[in-house]
């Protein structure tokens, strides 16, 4: 009995331990694949036991582009990257010298020059959004603008704000409107834009230049896309009253000197082409398309009226030329608008000069888009007494017009005479005339 017992527990105390051994092995290499934090922070990769100088002497190895790519590959390759494009001496190499191209003398400022230097900066802007892109937009910004800081954007060899504003481009394309207004915030904040804006708009000229060039070549003229220059131009404009508006509006696109400087009298005193004009005339074609929210073509047009007596009422002629390369649309909503407010000698003066002077025929415009649009003119006015009214102006203007011209060129005082009698005749016959038409 007790041998059969024994041999009972025995092989019960076999099993038992048979069981656990089994079990254990089970659990064993279950066991070893656990890895504490402590585990996970000493082991990692390969890059991580090269000193900090030896793997920065790798980077430098690296152009601007390979080493965007490199960033990708983990997070701790990341943030090695990052520490070695915060280091001074990288900063000063690619970014302050950059943007002084002056200040070395195989670097002078040819179109090739421009471009490459252009190129470098949106590679450049890829490597921060690359090596930048775990972390949170605000933390983003405040490192990747931190990075500027040295750059002296005022100087008037420098071709800092176009290269910033490739850096920009490439840094936010894609992020989605919510970011980007971050973007505009954030640069308001470090760059006191908004304060400088306000000092131009008060009349203080020193700073208007940097102002435009700022606002131009960082913020609006980058983009290829028309939408996109809109939603940063909006962001502009939308803390002023029209008024306010139409005057930074001035800066940014109206005409200048050779000399840099805004042409403020010349568009007072004298005749300035059309080229001249153009660039004023695009941000009301953009903000005339029928997708645009954020500007209606009511305050557009409040916009337009406000800018034409900047500083003083404008040339009329340089009105007309403005008027046409704007558009049919808001060149007739101009006219009506001054039309109801009884305004017929100011309209009649911009009309005649559409004509007269060959607006129209120098700039490729047919004579029946002026036909049409007097036309349009004449259905504003309700009654048929109104229509005449404005039929009969329109025709003194061409008499007073010729009359002036002739001023200066006609020495013999009674073939003037003649002449101012054969207009007035003119006149008369063709407004007679027009309203039978027009009725």
């Amino acid at each position: 009995m007790v041998r059969t017992a024994r041999r009972h527990v025995c092989k019960y105390t076999v099993t038992r331990k048979s069981k656990h051994c089994k079990q254990s092995h089970q659990r064993g290499p279950q066991a070893r694949t656990i890895v504490t934090r402590s585990q996970c922070e000493t082991s990692g990769s390969m890059f991580h036991q090269l000193p900090s100088e030896v793997f920065h002497m790798i980077l430098g190895q690296l152009s601007v582009l390979d080493m965007s790519v490199f960033s990708m590959v983990s997070k701790e390759i990341a943030k090695h990257i990052v520490d070695y494009i915060s280091t001074l001496s990288w900063r000063n190499r690619m970014i302050v010298e950059s943007f002084h191209p002056s200040t070395r003398v195989e670097r002078r400022s040819t179109i090739e020059e421009y471009f490459n230097l252009s190129l470098c900066f949106c590679v450049s802007g890829l490597l921060f959004k690359r090596c930048t892109l775990l972390l949170p937009t605000k933390d983003r910004l405040k490192f990747i603008f931190g990075m500027f800081s040295q750059v002296r954007k005022g100087e008037k060899d420098c071709i800092g704000f176009s290269s910033y504003g490739a850096f920009l481009r490439t840094l936010i394309a894609g992020w989605d409107e919510r970011e980007c207004y971050r973007v505009f915030n954030f640069l308001c904040d470090t760059t006191n834009l908004l304060q400088k804006v306000e000092a131009v708009i008060r009349e203080r000229w020193y700073q208007e230049l940097q102002v435009r060039l700022f606002c131009r070549q960082v913020l609006l003229d980058q983009w290829p896309n028309h939408s996109d220059c809109q939603f940063w131009l909006t962001l502009l404009l939308r803390p002023w009253p029209i008024a306010s508006q139409a005057h930074l509006l001035l800066i940014l696109y109206g005409p200048q000197l050779p000399d840099g400087t805004l042409g403020w009298q010349d568009l007072v005193e004298t005749e300035i082409p059309q080229s001249s004009l153009w660039d004023l005339a695009r941000v009301f074609l953009v903000f005339s398309k029928p997708e645009v929210k954020d500007q209606t073509s009511d305050s557009m047009l409040s916009i337009l009226e406000e800018l034409i007596v900047i500083p003083q009422q404008w040339h009329v002629e340089n009105m007309a030329r403005l008027l046409v390369l704007c558009g049919s649309s808001l060149c007739y909503n101009m006219l009506a608008s001054k039309a109801i407010n009884g305004r017929l000698p100011e309209i009649s003066k911009v009309i005649v000069l559409l004509l007269l002077l060959q607006v129209c025929e120098k700039d490729g415009y047919h004579m029946s888009w002026a036909v049409k649009l007097v036309q349009e003119l004449c259905n504003v006015f309700g009654t048929a007494v109104e229509k005449y009214r404005f039929i009969q102006q329109l025709e003194e203007m061409f008499s007073e017009v010729i009359r002036e011209v002739f001023e200066f060129s006609v020495a013999d005082r009674e073939t003037l005479h003649s002449l101012c009698v054969l207009l007035d005749s003119s006149a008369r016959f063709h407004t007679k005339f027009l309203h039978m038409f027009l009725k």
